[in-house]
């Protein structure tokens, strides 16, 4: 199991500051908010704040952890589904990378958030490995299910998997709408799934 999806948040201290953290930083900004802003979100004092998170680059990645570790188990739960593949693959996209986004994307303040990425890179390829595992096991299943071997047509479900993650990540540097992103994503799902058919 890779460390997004092993996060689990139990403390109901660590919750709060996390929860108000990211309030605040939707709000203000990384680079305006400060430890006291974190510590009034979350109601506690500045030096119980400290007992947990060292700075608020600690708390930065603590959120993007969570934020993370759920989007990979909403996409676990949706290629799980009974329905047809490219709607459950659509659908564990969407919310594992289009509705994700939305509240930081609609943030006055989502542009400086989303350009702290590269501070990021260990947690974000984690996620992607994550996903990808995910991805490939329901494109593995699909292909057993429709009796398609994929090494006899130079392909592998992971190889797949990793060309749907890459045409995503294009399209999100292309395209910024989430209705034109969507319309995006059921294309390169509709390629992954007729690679799938026997």
């Amino acid at each position: 199991m890779n460390q997004i999806e092993d996060i689990t948040t139990t403390d109901p201290r660590r919750t709060r500051i996390l929860d108000g953290a990211l309030k605040v930083f939707l709000a203000y900004g990384f680079s305006r908010t400060t430890m006291d802003d974190i510590a009034r979100a979350a109601d506690m004092s500045r030096p119980a704040l400290y007992l947990l998170f060292k700075n608020k680059t600690d708390i930065f990645r603590a959120i993007a952890m969570m934020i993370l570790s759920r989007s990979v188990e909403a996409a676990k739960v949706a290629l799980a589904g009974d329905r047809a593949f490219a709607e459950r693959m659509t659908q564990a996209i969407d919310e594992a990378l289009i509705s994700m986004m939305r509240t930081v994307i609609a943030s006055p303040h989502g542009a400086e958030l989303l350009d702290m990425k590269s501070s990021l890179a260990d947690l974000v390829g984690c996620w992607r490995d994550g996903l990808g595992a995910h991805i490939a096991t329901a494109i593995e299943s699909e292909a057993r299910r429709n009796g398609v071997d994929l090494a006899a047509k130079g392909l592998s479900a992971r190889l797949l998997a990793d060309m749907l993650l890459d045409g995503l990540e294009g399209m999100k540097a292309r395209i910024s709408d989430p209705d034109e992103q969507r319309t995006a994503v059921a294309a390169l799902v509709k390629v992954i799934d007729l690679a799938l058919q026997a």
